[in-house]
This record gives C-alpha cells, structure tokens and sequence, in this order.
C-alpha cells in the first residue's frame, strides 16, 4: 500500500509483475514509471546514462536472480519498497489464502 493507493506485486521464480489494485492489467518492472531521481540516489554510476532505466531495471534483475529461496526474494522486494514509503498488508503464498500482515512481521505471516 502506497498512501490511498494498494499495488499487488507477484513473485513467481525470477519473473516480477505488478498491478494497481483497480486495475485488471498486470505490468512487468518495464512498466513502471522509475524516477530519474531515484534511480540516480539509488545507483549514482547511472547519472547521465542516456539508458539509464534499462540499466536499473537489468541490476535489479541480476539482484532478484542473485537469492536462490522465494521466501529471500520476496524479503528483497519488501525491504526495497518499503525504503519508498509502500507498507506491506497482506501476503499469499502459493495459491493458499490471503494473509494479512501484523506489525510489519511478514515472514511470520507465510
């Protein structure tokens, strides 16, 4: 959850899809409208770069890649989104009912 706004994000292997919780089209990290500015604090080699998302969108890759347990990902994701304000409110692993997450514990949610 973003402010008002919720966003399902879904892990399955290596591949990363997101979608606004109103809409019924799920995006690729491709999608996503990265900040310039973001991308530059986060990976300050990047200033400048005229390929610059291409370049942020493949490191992450490669990191996401990097962990081999789902359950490592899915921390990454949370960690990483959570530097940017999103909170973590509920969690489904595979296929079984949604959990809601207490006191920011979503591990122990799963």
């Amino acid at each position: 959850m973003f402010a008002s706004d919720m966003v399902e994000v879904r892990l399955d292997g290596n591949h990363l899809v997101f979608r606004s919780g109103i809409s019924p089209q799920w995006s690729t990290i491709e999608g996503l409208q990265l900040s310039y500015d973001g991308v530059c604090k986060e990976f300050p080699d990047l200033v400048g770069q005229p390929s610059w998302k291409a370049q942020a969108i493949e490191r992450f890759r490669d990191k996401l890649a990097s962990y081999e347990k789902e359950v490592d990902k899915m921390d990454y994701i949370v960690k990483d989104l959570k530097k940017y304000g999103y909170i973590s409110k509920y969690v489904q692993k595979g296929g079984h009912r949604v959990k809601r997450i207490k006191n920011d514990q979503w591990r122990e949610s799963i």
